[in-house]
């Protein structure tokens, strides 16, 4: 695989791994001011905003060769 088409794949890599990690810290803020109205569901929701979190970080940080 030549260089060149690399780093186009590489930055929207890195891009989207930006962009769920900002919705990721997005939704767990808004996950835990807002408990009271979720109730029950907090911890279920505060889960899958770590979840963005963590898939955001491993986009950021894997390496494509």
């Amino acid at each position: 695989m030549s260089e060149e088409g690399s780093f186009g794949l590489n930055f929207a890599e890195k891009f989207l791994g930006l962009l769920i990690l900002i919705a990721g810290c997005l939704a767990t803020f808004y996950t835990f001011t807002s408990a009271s109205a979720l109730s029950n569901f907090t911890d279920f929701f505060g889960f899958l905003s770590i979840v963005l979190i963590l898939l955001g970080l491993i986009l950021l940080i894997a390496k494509t060769e």
